[in-house]
């Protein structure tokens, strides 16, 4: 399915990580779309540009307790059909927010900017 944000820069970034093997498109499992599923392998790839190291304090906090429990979600999904799970972000800091949240998350520092 042709991606559904209308963000060029969020789009690029995730054709190009892991590459994508379906460019400017998302994939649909099981009534979820995923950014990109990678070339070569079952991994579906959800991809975040936030400028995560701008936000406040507050900001970043909610920011990582709703994203700790959407990733949850896309994982169980991607794992019911068979395929592995990463997130990709734009910085450490954000992997790091996360990964204290939930460990047993894959994440990736993409260094995309939007």
């Amino acid at each position: 399915m042709p991606h559904a944000g209308k963000d060029d820069l969020h789009n690029e970034c995730a054709d190009r990580f892991p590459p994508n093997r379906y460019p400017d498109n998302d994939v649909l499992v099981n009534g979820k779309r995923f950014d990109a599923l990678q070339v070569g392998a079952r991994v579906l790839w959800e991809i975040k540009t936030y400028q995560f190291d701008t936000y406040s304090e507050f900001l970043r906090d909610r920011v990582i307790e709703d994203q700790v429990e959407e990733f949850q979600e896309d994982r169980d999904i991607a794992a019911a059909c068979g395929y592995s799970f990463v997130v990709g972000v734009s910085s450490a800091a954000h992997r790091e927010a996360l990964l204290r949240q939930d460990p047993s998350l894959k994440i990736v520092v993409t260094g995309c900017k939007r």
